[in-house]
């Protein structure tokens, strides 16, 4: 009799011959990395002077194309391309981890509580996360970063509101149908109050699509400060953020200057396309049914 093949485990078949979302997944991470290392190292570079700092204003040449001396060159309000895009990556980084971070702390409790719960609690937080997620996105932060006006952290929290719906709802629905289980239902039984059962039983096994929420939401929210920074809100104007630079290139593009909008436009597109493709690849992990044998 012929020997049977060896089986090899489930990860070590998707290890050996990654799909392709897993093969864009380190893609995007490689993405995704660079632009973190670039956040934190261009301070580094300024204090050694390898680059100018992103708000000095250069007196002469504006408008100066791509060279040696200025590797993107230089816009019309006196600054210096290259270390605009550079610090434009930091000021992105800030504003889209407090932005996530707050959506999902506000988000994932309250989805526990209201799925676990039910009644009147669980009606009234559908009624009002559903009102929310019906919003457009960018006009919902819009409409709040006029009111928060700008900053970082106002900037945030105007991103925010938007995404804890979607926080909500993914861990309300896990909560709903996890809460039923049989060992949900002996941890009440052994007089179990409500937070050990929330904390220790429910909370680790209703998180699962978090992480792909939360990347596809940082993705997300890249796009949502470049706008608002196109409109002139979101963070003070001599801060370098490529939705404010793009707003200042778009003036000069008509007469051939296209290095002021050509490299911030690139830095924001590759950095929403890392994270989405790390959020496309997480999905794929978490999801067994969209693997491939």
């Amino acid at each position: 009799m012929a020997p049977s093949r060896l089986q090899l485990p489930r990860f070590l078949r998707l290890s050996a011959r990654p799909s392709l979302s897993m093969q864009m997944m380190w893609v995007g991470l490689a993405i995704t990395l660079f632009f973190v290392l670039t956040a934190l190292l261009a301070p580094t570079f300024l204090a050694r002077g390898w680059i100018q700092s992103p708000t000095e204003f250069l007196s002469n040449p504006l408008h100066e194309p791509p060279s040696p001396s200025h590797w993107f060159g230089t816009s019309g309000l006196g600054y210096d391309v290259f270390s605009r895009t550079l610090f434009g990556s930091q000021a992105a980084w800030q504003v889209v981890i407090l932005a996530t971070a707050l959506s999902l702390v506000a988000g994932v409790p309250l989805g526990m509580v209201s799925g676990y719960v039910g009644g009147r609690l669980d009606r009234a937080l559908l009624f009002l996360m559903d009102t929310i997620y019906t919003l457009p996105g960018l006009l919902l932060s819009i409409t709040l970063a006029f009111v928060v006006g700008r900053g970082v952290l106002n900037a945030a929290i105007a991103l925010s509101i938007s995404y804890i719906p979607q926080y909500y709802r993914i861990v309300r629905n896990h909560t709903v149908s996890v809460k039923t289980e049989l060992f949900v239902e002996a941890a009440r039984s052994m007089g179990a109050d409500t937070w050990t059962v929330l904390s220790r039983y429910l909370f680790l096994n209703v998180i699962q699509s978090v992480p792909v929420v939360f990347t596809l939401n940082a993705a997300d929210a890249i796009l949502t400060l470049g706008g608002l920074g196109f409109l002139g809100l979101g963070l003070p104007e001599e801060t370098a953020e490529w939705g404010h630079d793009l707003r200042q290139a778009l003036e000069a593009l008509p007469t051939g200057i296209w290095w002021t909008a050509l490299f911030p436009g690139l830095a924001l597109t590759l950095m929403v396309v890392g994270l989405s493709l790390v959020g496309e690849g997480l999905n794929e992990f978490v999801n067994p049914k969209l693997r491939r044998e």
